[in-house]
């Protein structure tokens, strides 16, 4: 045992869910990068053009659109069911609360202000605005986040889309134009209704299919009807 009490490799194991999609998320970006020189040197190739170095890739925009587009997707994904569960509700579903908890919930269900305990986080037992930045953080920042990878999408995609122009002799767009032309939403609306997808099936699906020992599931003999209840 550790000084703190804790098992050797405790740090590991304690972190082991961040830190395995962490290295895979890095693993399926360095992928994506090789897939991606390989697909653009084969597309230069066909338009007869000189083909261009993986660093020099990495730095196109052409790169940088395909990345930033899959990034504010999944981050809307997030905003929109953190904010969403607040006041919508699956009856039967481990994702969704409780359905007589619809809503933002009374201080002393959130052990907020006064009702906060010796181990809450500092803010929590404010009553100003620190404890309305801190109770509403996740949501905020995940927003914050689509909003930064969304706009680093628009500004790369439009870089990109000009670049393909100039190599078909047309005249390039302005970043405004770009936004209203189909080939922008249709990268952005494609992603958008799959991980739209992706979570209303979550939620269906695990009213009635089991996954033993896995938060995201409630236990294997939770009756369908049980709301809230996680395994």
């Amino acid at each position: 045992m550790s000084g703190n009490g804790r098992a050797p490799g405790g740090f590991w194991r304690d972190n082991s869910l961040t830190l395995a999609f962490g290295t895979a998320f890095l693993a399926a970006l360095v992928g994506q990068a090789f897939a991606g020189h390989a697909e653009f040197n084969e597309q230069f190739a066909v338009d007869g053009l000189q083909q261009i170095g993986f660093g020099e890739y990495l730095m196109s925009s052409d790169f940088a659109v395909d990345v930033t587009e899959d990034w504010q997707s999944e981050f809307l994904q997030f905003f929109l069911f953190i904010f969403g569960t607040v006041w919508l509700v699956q009856r039967g579903s481990p994702e969704s609360k409780e359905v007589h908890k619809i809503g933002t919930e009374s201080d002393r269900e959130q052990r907020m202000g006064e009702h906060a305990e010796e181990d809450s986080p500092r803010w929590a037992g404010t009553k100003d605005g620190r404890q309305k930045v801190h109770s509403r953080s996740l949501g905020l920042l995940m927003g914050g986040f689509f909003v930064l990878s969304w706009l680093a999408q628009s500004i790369t995609g439009v870089a990109a889309y000009d670049e393909q122009q100039l190599r078909q002799l047309q005249a390039p767009v302005g970043w405004g134009t770009h936004l209203v032309t189909p080939d922008f939403w249709s990268r952005t609306l494609q992603n958008w209704q799959s991980e739209l997808l992706a979570v209303a099936a979550m939620v269906i699906l695990s009213v009635y299919l089991r996954q033993r020992g896995s938060p995201e599931s409630k236990p294997v003999g939770t009756p369908h009807a049980s709301t809230g209840v996680e395994g």
